[in-house]
């Protein structure tokens, strides 16, 4: 069955796991080698992980209500 997500927070986190078999090999690696492919979330980074678990924390400690307004200027490092 297809999984149908309710919010978009339903896509954050579970990303899928790429054995890369091939280039192991290529590499005459002995270990298996896996890419964690956090492109699949749905601003396509682990940041999605790091932003969402923030905002529980906050909601959870009482610090961020139903009204309040979060403003988030850059996760770059080239921000101000």
């Amino acid at each position: 069955m297809t999984r149908v997500a309710q919010n978009l927070t339903d896509l954050i986190g579970n990303t899928p796991l790429l054995a890369l078999n091939n280039y192991g090999a290529a590499q005459g690696v002995k270990a298996k080698i896996y890419a964690k492919l956090e492109y699949f979330n749905p601003l396509g980074s682990v940041k999605d992980r790091i932003g969402l678990a923030m905002i529980k924390d906050g909601e959870e400690r009482g610090l961020i209500k139903k009204d309040t307004v979060i403003i988030e200027p850059t996760s770059g490092n080239t921000g101000i």
